[in-house]
Parts: structure tokens; C-alpha cells; sequence
């Protein structure tokens, strides 16, 4: 792997090695350009990359001084619309190509082929009634080489995938010589909406995954065709079983099961809401069976080779699954792909109804399980085209068009927008294999069905990737402890429910197709307590487990938990008074801290010097220690800083209730950020374990100082926005030695002023921690500020934690992952370091089509999270999803799940921002936009009609895109505070998807007539269900009051003529007059409409782990300008309404 393209995947460009980095290898990119080996030289596609719209002419955007607009509603269609001339001499431009350098390219991946180009756009013409400017701010320049979306340049050589390993060291690869295999049968004509082609009588057969004739004991009979799916077991696995664990050695015991719990049983395929515990599952032997909580303690996955140049904490596990593998075997000589039969009737699982949920609407529909409801193109009630012969295929997929692929005009329809939250698309498989598949609140997908050719998703102009929350809450959570954890022994992936069980002793992987043995020990079941069963063992029967991990799995003796705070103390700390918030807090949940009796903190103060705290037991109060030669930084008394938890804790109550006391006078105004790290990190090393950083100015003392570099004049600037990247690499270089120590940082900023996130950032970003934001923080100033930090606070303290962990994402041969998007370290080819690991984290990665895979019916992904708990267990989390493969491009969009596609094309962008420019990420996303529509105009649609056409999957595909070109991370024109976009821009990479799509496109509810109709029963409490409105001011009313929920703040609108009744009945005013001007709390009234407002806001706010502030704002209130740039489909002075924004599209794509 070459130095450039690994710094390229971990965000440098200047080819610059760590010390915790990967060894060089010599595998030279001098690949020739525009070439992608293994996908018969197709050029692969890539939104993100810039194809030139023509400057619309001054009438889109003003260009002149700020003329305040109000934002209006545009939504006056006429004839003249669709199509106006040009401005008399405005030059005729053609799209750019959007540029720049790959912000994660893979570390295999060369030069990246430019994207197709689209020839000479015409001039855009000008919208009616909008004062004169342009849509983009500066001409279009020549950009650097297209940035790949779904496609990553192979090194030179022959073909290779994720599954082949590259030259070089890398670790749990496929052999290259179970790679080979006979070609399969011809690919099934299943999942295509359109008319299959004709077939031949040979062919007609083999149209869909039949049931194979079978033995009577479910095993496959010599040559009677392909292996049938492993079967379902018949009973629901229930939480209080007996224990998983080896099977007994004497006779069959006699203790009577545990009856199962009351209510309905429960379904891995369906898991209920979460809740605060999760049942788990495991036992150490199978006479016991214990369950905890999923919120405290989790493990899981085998790293691969840890090449680094620099000191490694030796539990790395780098090398852990080479040496647990044993010698690499040939492949079997054949194999038949894609069959994957569906299951026998009487093994299928059955459940009963789910519950109502207790979730937010927008999260319970982004995390709506994959058996919520089959997708409308598998036909509903009988089989579906897979199961059909091609000619009734044929004939059914003709009479009627599924939901999905129902044509929408946007310029017509007006009220796309559902007044329920858009649920995720559910994958067209079998019934059988939909009750297995894993979650989407975990694992998700941008297309849930893969085209079969990296040509046929270039064609569909649509990004490939995978969304993950990998470490997530889990109100169900099998745990599995057993002496033999069964993994391929070729690619090493984890059986899983998608595996094919060919008899009583043999499994096929479902990635790389290897057949391997079934251990002795697996064919003991212990649900039900028999043996000879393998196919009904909890690990085949749940797509999420988590395996407590034998001591193969382990270097060294897991860590400890360890907690190190790092304070700033300075004169301006002391002034916002955030120092006796958080030593409450900490006193408030002290014996709340993840761990066991092994648990160290320590504390560190700093300002222009460093102190140090000897809280060692025995002392009769704690010992301030200060260093003030900065420059060279040492630990004065390395064995005393850190302390045990329970044998020192009466000393650290006593230093936390004297640490805001100690420097309230304090004068000193320096800040030495960068030397107090240093120190941290010394202090943490031999250990590891989590630091919290918290940080209130600039640094501007010592190693690491930064200079102010926001110019305020030019936040509102037309021109490009400037400083998005570090002005030093000192905090990234800190950041990859932590990493490599098992350290990760966790960044509190707390500032009224510039603090240069960009720069400061980097310390939690690449050593897998988390950036918490709070500007204009203030004690007395801004009590909402005050009340989020505190509810945050609480949750960082308690929430579970994994530490020294590592995750490899696994896909099935064909498929490849090239790119990641979140905060770790990016440690061997495809290997995510992340020290610390929280329920918090998502992530995101690109994925290509390497190899075709016109042998295969379904694909599968694997994430494997390998981790220590806070209570010294290793631990193995492990998630598995399958998808079918299609071969037509209307099945390809009729899969497209628009949400998925919107989160990774926001990831997508913040790179691009900060490796090229803003202007080029917005121009690469109207593209985005632009690409499909006009691929689905061209190559799906049959008849040609007038407008802006859309598949009903894709109709909010246009808005999303207009969202994220007004949210903050990327808009223009607006005054933006330089610290406020690099925070969104933080957020937008490091949210899951549920959470992050609120703060793209907020959701809008009235409030002011709130009933119990629809409404949700969670805990003997009533929750009002309103329906979501268009981000609109036309959805407003003077006599209403709206609720505006963004994520990270929730705005509440007064009208000036609200009806008195509310005012005084929720808000205890008698007047619009008298609301309080900085309200940020709703009183708690004895009144029906208290009671009903605060119940909906407050379980909206129960549904996320951070907490949004509340502001109650009228038409006077300073924040009302934010409330109204939530307005995504009004025009605001720098960008266009969404009706202007479609005409913008329709022709764009005509031409």
C-alpha cells in the first residue's frame, strides 16, 4: 500500500507518514489514467463529481448588496416556466467537472478515471420574478481529476477485490486459491421488473431460488441440485433459555426450561423499541444463563496486521486472526453461487404483531426493521418474480408497476413531503431470509438491491455504500460464549444466518463461498438443548450477536477502564463557569462510570502551566503538582496520577468539590492546550483508555499554539469559504500516537469565541473520539446552553463504553470498500482502529462492484467489532446483511432508499469541502441530483413526458439535496461562523443516519391543537402523534404555534395571533406580549395541553442521545432568522425555493 493513498484515506495529501501509521509498501500507483482494473474498464461514476452546470445567468442568485428578502413561497406554476430563453450575452458553458482530490481514496487505488462527461449544457435561463445573480458563486475553473463515488482504481496487476490480498502485509484476506471456482449456472431472471428476456427451454429452469429436492432429514441429496438455505429453527429464541454455552458431558440434564416471558414472542428479525437495559443472552456453562444490559458492556471483531513503523499497544490484535486461521486450504475445485433456496415451511419463524413504538417518528421510520412490510415489486400475497417461470414473470411484472417506479412529476405534485417519516425500503429477498436480515437502526444500505455490473450502477448514477451504527443500544442482544467461535476459515468471516449448510458437517461461506467443517462443539444447540442441529444454533439464527471472545482474541490482558479529564483553567474558563457544572456532574455520577474494580481517573488543570493531581490513597487531600516548562513535558509522579477509583475515591470528591474554588481569581488568560495533551497522553500510554479534553479559547501557548483565522467581514462573502482544514498537523500527529496507544479524545469546546475546530478537531477525529460543541457558552448568559452540557455531560459519563477496539467491514467476492467516513484510524487496508468505541458512533464507507456478479442471486456484508468492555471482557459484535443482486436498472431504482443516499453523499461532501472547495461539493451535489433523474428518464422510463420526472422512491431525493445545500455544513451567502460549519460538518460524519437526517431536513409539527388522537401509550403517558408539515412559511399561521425539531435544537414558533388558550395554558402567559423573550423551558402547568406539549417534546428528546436545546421564540426574537433558514422550500437572499430549485433540474436534464 502506498504512502499517498494510505494519508489520502486518512485525510492528508501531503504523503506525510505517523509514527503509528502503516509500513510502506512498494506497490507503485503509476496505474495508466482513467483505467480500473477488474471493471472491464468501465468508467465508474461519482456524484461528487463536478460536471459543469452552466452558470444559470444572473438570475439566480443576487450578486449586488444584500437586499433582505422574505422568504416566500414560490409554488406559482405557469406555462412559461418549464423553458425560458437566456440572458442576451451570457457565454455558453459547459458543466464542470467537479474535481478535486479523493478525500478517502483506498489505500490499493491509483489514479481515479474521470467520470462520463455530458456535452455542452446551454446556458441556464433565468427563473421568473428573482433579482439578478448566480446560482454558483465564481465561473467554473478547470478541476483536478474526478473525485470516484462507487469506484476504486486497483493497483497494477491483475483483478482483485476486498477478498484478495493486495502485495504487501495484510491480514484475514481470502486465499487467492479459494478464490477460483467453476462458473454457476445462468443467472436468474428473479427481482427484475421489467419483461425478462426470452429463454431458452435450457435456461427456463432456472428462474429463482427454488426448493431443491431434499433428503428427509433437510440435506442435500448428492446431485440433486444446489444446498437449500440452512433452515430456520422453529421456536423463538427467548431471553431466559438456558445459557449458551458447551454441551454437558454426562447425561442430558434434567432442570425444566424457563418458561418464556409473557406477550408476544420476540423475533430477532423484529426487535421492539430500545430500552434503557437490553436482555442478553450467554452463559459460561449451560447449566447458567445470565442477561445485562446492553447499555453497559459489549465485544467484538479480529483485526488484521497492525503494519506500523511506530510503538504499538500490544492489543492490537493485528495479527490475531492470521494466527488463528491455520494454513490457507484451496478452495472446493466448483461451487454453485447465488442459490439460495427459500427455507423449508416448517422451519420458518413466526411472530406475533409488533408492538406500537415508542420512537420518534423520523428515527422509528429510519430504524423500521427490515420485516416491517415486503417492498411493493415483490408481488404481495403469492410469489414473487424469482418464483415464477420467465413467461409468468413476464406477464405479471407487465400488468402491473410497482410503487417504487410509479412516475412523479415534481413540478405538478406538490405535497410530496409524507406526514409520517419515511421508512426505510425493505429489500426484495424471501420471507425467510427478510425475518433474519439485520436491522437497518444498524446496518443500511444506499440501493437494497446491488446491481450485478459495476457498468449497470455507473449507468444508474446512484452511490453504493453501507451506513453502520455498529455499537448501537440494543433492546435485544444475543450474547453467545462458547470455546470455539466458527469463522471461515479462508476469508474469516462469522457464521452467520446466510450461510448454506450442504449436510450435518458442512458449511459454505456466504462471502467467498468456501466450504468448511462444523466443529463438534457447534453441533451441540444449546436453545433447545440437542444435539445434531447446527442450523438452528442462536449464531445462524440472528443477524446481530456478540460472542464473549476466548483468550485467542487477546494480546495482552484486556485494559482497565481509565478515565483521564483534561480542564482548562484558565481566565476565560473560569468566566463561563463551566468548571462547577461539570465537577457536579462528575460528583452526580461518579459511581455511574463504566467499569469495575480496576477503574482509574486521574485529572489534569492547565492554562500557561500544567498541574498535575496526586490523589494516592492514604493522603489526607489531594497534592497540586504544576510543571511549567511547557516545552519539555514530564509526568512529575508518573504512579500516583492516575488512581484507582474505589480504593481513592473520598480524595477525588474532595478535589472535585475544591477544583472551582482553586481558580476562580485566577488571572492567567494563556492557554498551553498542546503540552497539556502531551502530558495527557504520556500519563494514559501504558494503558490506554479514554481522554476528556475540555477546552473554552484558542491555544495560543507552546506546542500546538493557533492563531485566530476567521475573518468576519467575509462569512456572507459570495466567494469560497477558506480555512475548513487544519492550520497544523500537530493535533492529527497527536492524535495517530494516541491511537496507537489505545488513547482516544474527546473534545468539549465551550467558547464564545473562534476557536479554530478545523485544527483542534483533528485530535478526536483520527483517535475514533467525539466533538461536543457549545458556543456562547455562559453560566448566567445562556441557561440553554448551560442545560444541554449538563444532560450531554451525564450521558457521556454513564453511557457503555468499548475500549481498544477494531472493526473490518467484509462483503461478498465481487464487491469492494474503498473508502470510510467517520472518526478512527484507518490501521492495514480495511481495518478501522478506534481506541475508544461508544452507542453513540456511526459510520459510513463507499463500496464498488469489482467483479461481476452474474452468478450470484444475493450478496452479504459482514461488520465485525472486536472490543473490551468496561468490565475487562473482550467481546466480538458482529452484524450480517444480505441483499439480492438485479440485473435490470428499474430494479436498481426501484431499491434506491433516498435517505441512505442523502447521509452518504453528506459525508461525501464534507471531504470534498475540505480536500477541494465548498463550490465544488455544491456543484457536485446538484449533480448528484441532476445524474439520476436524467438516467432514470432515459434508461427506464418507456414513454417520454413533459416535466421534471422522478421514480415515487426518489421524489424527495431533490429536496434532500436542496437541504443539504442550505444546511450549514455547506451553505453560502449566509453569515456562517467558521466554527459553526466545521461542527456541522463534524456532526454530519459522525451521526447515524436517523439523526443526521433531522439535521438536513428538520421535522415541523403545530402544536397549538395537539389531541390524543393517534396518539402513543409509552409508560402510562400519553404522546401526541402530529403530522409532519413542509418546511414552508406558507405552513405557518399567525394563529398557531409549530414546533421545529433540528436535530440539535428545537425552535417553537409563537404566532402573534396564537389563541390565548395556549398561551396561557402551556406557556403561562396571558398574552403574546408577555412571552419571555430567552424562554428555553416549557413550565410545568396542571393543564391537558401542558401535559400533552411537554409529554411530545420531551419524548422526542428521549429518542436521541444528545440533547436539544428548546428555544420559544417570537416574530421580535433575535433567533427567529435561524428558525427561518430551516425553511428549506422558501427562497432566502443567497438561495433558491425549492419550486426554483426543480425548474433548475427540469433543465439541466432536458437539455
Amino acid at each position: 500500500m502506498s504512502t499517498a493513498g494510505f494519508n489520502s484515506q486518512n485525510g492528508t495529501g501531503t504523503g506525510q507518514t505517523y509514527a503509528n501509521g502503516p509500513s510502506q509498501n512498494p506497490v507503485a500507483l503509476q496505474q495508466p489514467p482513467g483505467v480500473i482494473y477488474g471493471m472491464n474498464h468501465q468508467p465508474a461514476y461519482n456524484p461528487m463529481q463536478a460536471k459543469a452546470l452552466a452558470p444559470p445567468d444572473p438570475a439566480l442568485y443576487p450578486s449586488g448588496p444584500f437586499q433582505p428578502i422574505p422568504p416566500v413561497s414560490s409554488y406559482q406554476p405557469s406555462p412559461q416556466l418549464s423553458s425560458y430563453p437566456s440572458a442576451p450575452g451570457q457565454p455558453l458553458l459547459s458543466r464542470p467537472q467537479i474535481g478535486g482530490h479523493p478525500s478517502h481514496t483506498p489505500p490499493q487505488s491509483a489514479s481515479p478515471s474521470p467520470g462520463p462527461r455530458l456535452p455542452p449544457a446551454q446556458a441556464t435561463p433565468p427563473p421568473p420574478a428573482v433579482t439578478s445573480a448566480s446560482y454558483y458563486s465564481n465561473p467554473p475553473q478547470p478541476m483536478a481529476p474526478a473525485w470516484q463515488y462507487n469506484a476504486a482504481a486497483a493497483p497494477m496487476g491483475p483483478a482483485s477485490s476486498m477478498n484478495t490480498p493486495p502485495r504487501g502485509p495484510a491480514a484475514n484476506l481470502v486465499n487467492p486459491a479459494a478464490s477460483l471456482a467453476a462458473l454457476s449456472p445462468p443467472p436468474s431472471v428473479a427481482y427484475s421488473s421489467a419483461p425478462p428476456p426470452h429463454m431458452s427451454h435450457s435456461t427456463a429452469h432456472c428462474s429463482g431460488p427454488g426448493v431443491p429436492p431434499t433428503s428427509i432429514h433437510g440435506y442435500t441429496q448428492p446431485g440433486t441440485g444446489p444446498p437449500p438455505m440452512n433452515p430456520l429453527a422453529p421456536n423463538t429464541y427467548q431471553p431466559n433459555r438456558p445459557a449458551y454455552g458447551p454441551p454437558p458431558t454426562g447425561p442430558p440434564p434434567t432442570v425444566k426450561p424457563t418458561p418464556p416471558p409473557p406477550g408476544p414472542p420476540i423475533t430477532s428479525g423484529t426487535p421492539p423499541p430500545p430500552k434503557a437495559d437490553a436482555q442478553c443472552w450467554g452463559a459460561v456453562n449451560s447449566a447458567l444463563s445470565h442477561t445485562e444490559p446492553d447499555t453497559q458492556e459489549g465485544d467484538i471483531e479480529c483485526p488484521g496486521d497492525v503494519t506500523g513503523n511506530g510503538p504499538q499497544a500490544p492489543n492490537s490484535y493485528n495479527n490475531v486472526d492470521n494466527r488463528m486461521a491455520g494454513a490457507a486450504q484451496p478452495g472446493p475445485p466448483g461451487r454453485h453461487l447465488g442459490h439460495y433456496p427459500s427455507l423449508p415451511p416448517g422451519y420458518q419463524n413466526t411472530s406475533a404483531p409488533p408492538a406500537p413504538s415508542s420512537l420518534h417518528p423520523a428515527i422509528q421510520a429510519a430504524t423500521q426493521p427490515y420485516t416491517q412490510r415486503p417492498q411493493p415489486y415483490q408481488q404481495p400475497g403469492g410469489p414473487g418474480p424469482a418464483q415464477l417461470s420467465p413467461s409468468m414473470a413476464a406477464m405479471s411484472l407487465q400488468s402491473s408497476t410497482p410503487e417504487a417506479l410509479r412516475v412523479v412529476n415534481l413540478l405538478q405534485e406538490r405535497n410530496l413531503l409524507p406526514p409520517n417519516p419515511v421508512p426505510a425500503p425493505t429489500p426484495c429477498l424471501t420471507q425467510d431470509l427478510q425475518k433474519l436480515n439485520c436491522s437497518p437502526e444498524v446496518f443500511r444500505c444506499t440501493l437494497t438491491s446491488i446491481p450485478q455490473t459495476q457498468s449497470l450502477l455507473s449507468k444508474a448514477k446512484l452511490p453504493l455504500g453501507l451506513l453502520l451504527h455498529p455499537f448501537k443500544d440494543l433492546s435485544q442482544l444475543p450474547v453467545v460464549t462458547s470455546s470455539t467461535i466458527v469463522r471461515c476459515r479462508s476469508c474469516r468471516t462469522y457464521i452467520n444466518p446466510f450461510v448454506t449448510f450442504l449436510d450435518q458437517r458442512r458449511w459454505k461461506c456466504n462471502l467467498c463461498y468456501r466450504v468448511n467443517d462444523v466443529p463438534e462443539e457447534f453441533m451441540y444447540n444449546p436453545v433447545s438443548r440437542s444435539y445434531g442441529e447446527p442450523h438452528k444454533r442462536p449464531e445462524v439464527q440472528n443477524a446481530t450477536i456478540e460472542f464473549i471472545a476466548p483468550s485467542e482474541y487477546m494480546l495482552r490482558p484486556p485494559q482497565p477502564a481509565v478515565y483521564l479529564f483534561v480542564l482548562d483553567v484558565s481566565h476565560n474558563a473560569v468566566e463561563t463557569g463551566y468548571l462547577s457544572v461539570f465537577c457536579q456532574s462528575l460528583l452526580d455520577n461518579i459511581n455511574a462510570l463504566p467499569g469495575d474494580s480496576r477503574t482509574k481517573v486521574g485529572f489534569i488543570t492547565f492554562d500557561s502551566t500544567i498541574h498535575f493531581y496526586n490523589l494516592q490513597e492514604g493522603l489526607s487531600q489531594p497534592q497540586m503538582l504544576i510543571v511549567s516548562d511547557i516545552e519539555d513535558i514530564f509526568l512529575p509522579t508518573p504512579d500516583s496520577l492516575l488512581v484507582n477509583l474505589n480504593e481513592s475515591k473520598e480524595l477525588v470528591q474532595d478535589l472535585l468539590k475544591s477544583l472551582p474554588n482553586l481558580f476562580e481569581k485566577t488571572m492567567e488568560t494563556q492557554s498551553a492546550l498542546g503540552s497539556a495533551l502531551q502530558a495527557a497522553f504520556k500519563l494514559l500510554s501504558p494503558t490506554g483508555g479514554r481522554m476528556s479534553v475540555f477546552q473554552t479559547q484558542l491555544p495560543n501557548l507552546g506546542v500546538g499554539a493557533l492563531q485566530s483565522r476567521e475573518d468576519p467581514n467575509q462569512r456572507a462573502s459570495a466567494k469560497d469559504v477558506q480555512h475548513l482544514s487544519p492550520a497544523t498537523d500537530f493535533y492529527k500527529k497527536l492524535a495517530l500516537d494516541c491511537s496507537g496507544q489505545q488513547v482516544a479524545v474527546d473534545l468539549f469546546l465551550l467558547s464564545a469565541q473562534y476557536c479554530d475546530l478545523a485544527s483542534l478537531g483533528c485530535i478526536s477525529r483520527y483517535s475514533a473520539g467525539s466533538v461536543y460543541y457549545y458556543p456562547s457558552y455562559h453560566h448566567q448568559h445562556n441557561p440553554a446552553q448551560v442545560e444541554r452540557f449538563q444532560r450531554d455531560l451525564k450521558r457521556y459519563l454513564t453511557r457503555k463504553i468499548g475500549f481498544e477496539a477494531v472493526m473490518r467491514i467484509r462483503c461478498t467476492k465481487g464487491l469492494s470498500i474503498h473508502t470510510f467516513h467517520g472518526n478512527f484510524f484507518v490501521r492495514s487496508t480495511d481495518l478501522l482502529s478506534l481506541p475508544n468505541v461508544n452507542p453513540d458512533a456511526g459510520f459510513a464507507v463507499q463500496m464498488s462492484i469489482e467483479e461481476n456478479l452474474d452468478d450470484m442471486q444475493v450478496v452479504s456484508f459482514q461488520a465485525a467489532l472486536l472490543y473490551t468492555s468496561s468490565k475487562g471482557e473482550r467481546r466480538i459484535r458482529v452484524h450480517t446483511m444480505c441483499l439480492p443482486v438485479v440485473n435490470s436498472l428499474s430494479d436498481v431504482f426501484a431499491g434506491a432508499d433516498v435517505q441512505a443516499i442523502t447521509g452518504l453523499l453528506a459525508c461525501m461532501g464534507v471531504d470534498r469541502s475540505v480536500t477541494s472547495s465548498l463550490r465544488d461539493t455544491r456543484d457536485a451535489m446538484t449533480n448528484a441530483a441532476i445524474d439520476s433523474l436524467t438516467s432514470y428518464r432515459q434508461s427506464v422510463l418507456t414513454i417520454q413526458q413533459p416535466g421534471l420526472l422522478a421514480p415515487a422512491c426518489l421524489r424527495l431525493f431533490p429536496l434532500y439535496i436542496l437541504a443539504l445545500l442550505k444546511q450549514k455544513a455547506f451553505r453560502t451567502g449566509t453569515s456562517t461562523r467558521l466554527d459553526d460549519r466545521v461542527f456541522a460538518m463534524f456532526q454530519l460524519k459522525y451521526q447515524p443516519l436517523a439523526f443526521a437526517m433531522l439535521m438536513i431536513h428538520p421535522a415541523l409539527y403545530r402544536v397549538d391543537d395537539l389531541t390524543d388522537e393517534g396518539a402513543l401509550n409509552i409508560n402510562e403517558r400519553t404522546i401526541p402523534q402530529p403530522r409532519i408539515l413542509q418546511l414552508s412559511v406558507e405552513k405557518l399561521s399567525r394563529e398557531g404555534a409549530f414546533l421545529m425539531d433540528a436535530g440539535l435544537v428545537m425552535y417553537l414558533w409563537i404566532g402573534r395571533n396564537c389563541h390565548p388558550n395556549f398561551l396561557s395554558q402551556v406557556l403561562g402567559v396571558q398574552s403574546y406580549a408577555a412571552v419571555p423573550e430567552n424562554l428555553y423551558l416549557l413550565p410545568e402547568l396542571d393543564t391537558a395541553e401542558s401535559q400533552r406539549t411537554r409529554a411530545f417534546v420531551s419524548w422526542l428528546r428521549d429518542q436521541r442521545p444528545f440533547f436539544p436545546s428548546l428555544h420559544i421564540i417570537r416574530d421580535e426574537s433575535q433567533l427567529k432568522p435561524h428558525f427561518m433558514q430551516n425553511m428549506i422550500e422558501d427562497r432566502t437572499e443567497s438561495a433558491l425555493s425549492y419550486y426554483e430549485f426543480l425548474l433548475h433540474l427540469q433543465q439541466q436534464i432536458s437539455k
